[in-house]
């Protein structure tokens, strides 16, 4: 099988798009998702994104996301560059709504950079691990860990201690450890699925402004530093532990196109 492919990042979380409106790509394939994801054998990318075909009503598109190593969630940074692309393919900058495995989004450009809409669903609970620990689901889940440093810890000792915490069942969970400097909320991120630090993490970097918020250090629109980029997170406060109308925005670039035989 023959795969036409094109690569894209968003702060330096990227992804292997693939334009699958035939539905010809084999989805149930585990091991074949592993192998283009593969940083020395395959194509490497911190996951596969499949423009689909509509699944809703008055959507343009659905978007399937699958992590490196063959499971599925809901991508921010993901969603962002889908979004990118698919204005590409259809030659449009027009507002688009779509659909991922955690249900409806829609995309915009906003002053040259991609801006999506994300569901905040389950609240937030504060506290999970001692007081400087908040667990917070954006579509995909996360552990907040306030620290002194992000930079001073070792994300890798740390990242996969906390992500398999018997709290946080068998599905484990994304790990992200954050601070605020004067007004940006600092970051990193230890991604399941991945099962390393990556630069960036959309779904984190949500998750991290919104404890930012509910803790009142930071107001919005929160403005968030990872490795990789900086983007920015909105959100209105809709009851106790409660955020609507979130949105997240930052850059997206289109890195390469290329072909690779299955």
């Amino acid at each position: 099988m023959e795969i036409q492919f094109a690569k894209w990042h968003g702060t330096g979380n990227d992804f292997i798009m693939i334009d699958d409106r035939d539905g010809t790509f084999p989805v149930d394939d585990r091991a074949f998702v592993q192998h283009l994801c593969d940083r020395h054998r395959g194509i490497g990318s911190d996951g596969i994104v499949l423009i689909q075909p509509p699944k809703s009503p008055d959507t343009e598109f659905h978007m399937e996301f699958f992590n490196p190593d063959g499971s599925q969630s809901f991508c921010g940074n993901g969603s962002r560059c889908a979004y990118a692309y698919w204005c590409e393919l259809f030659g449009s900058r027009s507002e688009a709504r779509f659909t991922a495995i955690d249900g409806e989004h829609s995309g915009i450009w906003k002053d040259g950079m991609v801006s999506i809409t994300l569901s905040f669903q389950g609240g937030i609970q504060r506290g999970t691990d001692g007081a400087s620990v908040d667990f917070i689901n954006t579509g995909s889940p996360h552990e907040l860990v306030w620290v002194d440093d992000p930079d001073s810890v070792s994300i890798m000792e740390e990242g996969p201690r906390r992500r398999n915490a018997e709290r946080h069942g068998p599905g484990g969970t994304n790990v992200n450890f954050v601070r605020v400097e004067g007004a940006v909320l600092h970051m990193r991120t230890y991604e399941r699925g991945v099962e390393a630090e990556t630069l960036s993490c959309g779904t984190g970097v949500v998750a991290a402004a919104i404890s930012a918020l509910d803790r009142k250090v930071l107001s919005t629109p929160v403005h968030v530093r990872t490795r990789g980029g900086s983007l920015q997170v909105e959100a209105v406060r809709s009851g106790v532990g409660e955020f609507g109308e979130v949105r997240l925005t930052g850059p997206v670039k289109a890195v390469f196109t290329g072909r690779i035989n299955g």
